[in-house]
C-alpha cells in the first residue's frame, strides 16, 4: 500500500561490494539515451553534440509554445547557438519567474499536465513557485531514479524512504516505483519525526538502505536505538534534499559501518539531478537530461570548471515546462575529466548549500552554514541545530541552539562553543570586532528537522 508498511517479504540481500573501479550505472544509461552503440564510450565530444542538438530543440520548443520564453528570447536569431558556450548569452530564468510567470512558461495544454507542484518558501509571504510536469517528464525521473539507485541497492533489498511519498508522483512515491523496477522494495515512511519509532521500523522491516535528509538520518545514527540494529544490517545510505556536510557523512558511516552516498536534486529539475557512484569522486550529472553551468553568484558571468559558483541548469528533455538557464541558488563546482570510476560524465561537487546562506560579516570575510556544520556536527551527541545572525549596529551576533541526544548533556554546548571559537572565520571576525559569539543554547523537546526544507542561517536585524 502506498505510504504504508507491509510485512517483510524479501531478505536484505548481500552486502554492497567494496569500492572498486566499477563504472557508474549512469554511463550505460546515458549511452542508451544518446543512441550510441553498445560498448561505445560516452565521450566529451558525444556529449557536446547531444547538448547542442537538444539545446536547439529546447529553445525552439519553448519559443513556439511558451508566451514567456517567446517574449524573453525575443530578438535572438532563430538558431542562436553555434556552440554550447553560446548559451551563456541568453538571459537567466529565476525563481521569481516561477512565481509570477509560471502559466506563461507552460508549453503543453493543461490536459497534458500530470502533476503540478507548489513550492512555498518557509518563513516568507512570497508567492509560491509552481512547476508543471507531463507524464513523459515524470517517466524521465523514474528512469533516472531506477538507474541511479542501482549503485546503492538491488534485487531483494528493502529501502526505507524518509521523504514525502503519500501523494501520487511525489518524490517518495516515484522513488518507491523506481526501486520496484530494480527488484528492490521501497517502503515510504516520510520525514523523520520520532527517531525511536523510525528505528523500530528499520529493525522490523530489515531495512538495508536508507534515503533521507542528512540531519534526520544523523539523528537516527546517533540515537541509542541506532546502535541496537543488527550489525551490518544497514548497507548503504543516500542523503539528499539538502547539501551533505562531511561531518554527517563520516558520523553516519561510522555508526553503521555503511557506505554513505550524496545526491543533488531539486524539484525544479524534476527531483533527480546528480548522484555519486561507488568511487564517490563527485556526483555524476543527469547529463542526457540537464545541461549545467556555473556562474558568478553576483554578476552572473560564466565560471570555468573547478571554480565554485552558482549552479545554473537548462533542461534538455522536459516537455511541459522546460527551464532555460535556471539559477538554482545553490553553490557548487563543475568537474570535467574522468571520474575514478572511469566515466567521463560531468560531475558536480563541493556543494555548500544556498547562495543566500552566505553572509558577509566584513569585506572579504563571509560566514556560511557550511562553516558551522563541519564544527557542530563533528561534535558527538549533536543531532541538529539552529543558527541565527543578528545585526546590531556595526557588528553581528551569532547564536546557536542545539538539539542533542539525552546522553550528551550541557557539556555538549560547551564543546561546540569552544570549537566555534577556533574556527578561523569566526576568530578573524571576533578579532575585527564585527562578530559577537553568544553562549550556545540547548533546545527543548520539539524536533527541529521534521520537513525537507533546506537548512539555512536565520538573518535578522536587532
Amino acid at each position: 500500500m502506498r505510504g504504508g508498511f507491509s510485512p517483510r517479504l524479501l531478505s536484505p540481500g548481500p552486502r554492497l561490494p567494496a569500492m572498486k573501479s566499477t563504472i557508474t550505472p549512469l554511463e550505460e544509461w546515458t549511452r542508451r539515451k544518446l543512441g550510441l552503440k553498445a560498448g561505445q564510450p560516452v565521450t566529451r565530444e558525444e556529449l557536446r553534440d547531444w547538448w547542442l542538438l537538444r539545446l536547439h530543440q529546447t529553445l525552439a520548443w519553448a519559443r513556439e509554445r511558451s508566451p514567456f520564453y517567446r517574449w524573453r528570447l525575443r530578438g535572438l536569431p532563430e538558431d542562436p547557438l553555434a556552440q554550447v558556450e553560446d548559451l551563456a548569452r541568453l538571459p537567466f530564468t529565476t525563481a521569481e519567474d516561477l512565481r509570477r510567470e509560471h502559466r506563461g512558461m507552460l508549453c503543453t495544454s493543461q490536459g497534458q499536465v500530470a502533476r503540478i507542484v507548489t513550492l512555498r518558501s518557509s518563513g516568507t509571504t512570497a508567492e509560491p513557485k509552481r512547476l508543471y510536469f507531463s507524464q513523459e517528464d515524470l517517466e524521465l525521473t523514474l528512469d533516472f531514479f531506477h538507474h541511479g539507485m542501482s549503485t546503492l541497492t538491488g534485487p531483494g533489498r528493502t529501502v526505507l524512504i524518509l521523504l514525502p511519498g503519500s501523494t501520487p508522483d511525489s518524490v517518495g512515491d516515484l522513488l518507491a516505483r523506481a526501486l520496484g523496477r530494480l527488484g528492490a522494495r521501497g517502503v515510504v515512511h516520510g520525514p523523520v519525526k520520532d527517531p525511536a519509532r523510525t528505528l523500530e521500523v528499520m529493525a522490523r522491516e530489515e531495512v538495508a538502505c536508507l534515503v533521507g535528509v542528512p540531519s534526520q538520518v544523523l539523528a537516527l545514527a546517533r540515537h541509542p536505538k541506532g546502535a541496537e540494529l543488527r550489525p551490518g544490517q544497514v548497507q548503504s545510505v543516500l542523503l539528499t534534499t539538502d547539501y551533505l556536510p562531511r561531518a554527517i557523512r563520516r558520523a553516519v558511516g561510522a555508526a553503521w559501518g555503511c557506505r554513505v552516498f550524496n545526491h543533488y536534486g531539486m524539484t525544479e529539475l524534476g527531483l533527480g539531478g546528480a548522484v555519486e557512484c561507488l568511487a564517490q569522486d563527485g556526483c555524476h550529472l543527469r547529463s542526457a537530461d540537464l545541461f549545467c553551468e556555473v556562474v558568478d553568484p553576483r554578476g552572473g558571468e560564466p565560471l570555468p570548471p573547478g571554480r565554485l559558483g552558482e549552479l545554473v541548469f537548462t533542461t534538455l528533455t522536459r516537455r511541459a515546462m522546460p527551464l532555460i538557464r535556471y539559477r538554482s541558488g545553490d553553490l557548487g563546482r563543475l568537474r570535467e575529466g574522468p571520474c575514478a570510476c572511469g566515466s567521463w560524465l560531468p560531475r558536480i561537487d563541493d556543494l555548500r548549500g544556498r547562495v543566500a546562506g552566505v553572509t558577509m560579516l566584513a569585506p572579504g570575510l563571509n560566514l556560511s552554514l557550511a562553516d558551522l556544520d563541519e564544527v557542530v556536527f563533528a561534535t558527538a551527541g549533536v543531532l541538529d541545530f539552529r543558527a541565527r545572525l543578528t545585526r546590531r549596529g556595526g557588528a553581528w551576533s551569532l547564536g546557536l541552539c542545539l538539539r542533542t541526544t539525552a546522553e550528551a548533556g550541557p557539556e555538549c554546548a560547551v564543546t561546540v562553543r569552544a570549537a566555534l571559537e577556533r574556527k578561523p572565520v569566526i576568530q578573524q571576525a571576533r578579532q575585527q570586532g564585527v562578530l559577537v559569539l553568544e553562549p550556545v543554547g540547548l533546545g527543548g523537546a520539539d524536533w527541529f528537522g521534521e520537513g525537507v526544507a533546506k537548512r539555512t542561517i536565520l538573518v535578522t536585524q536587532g
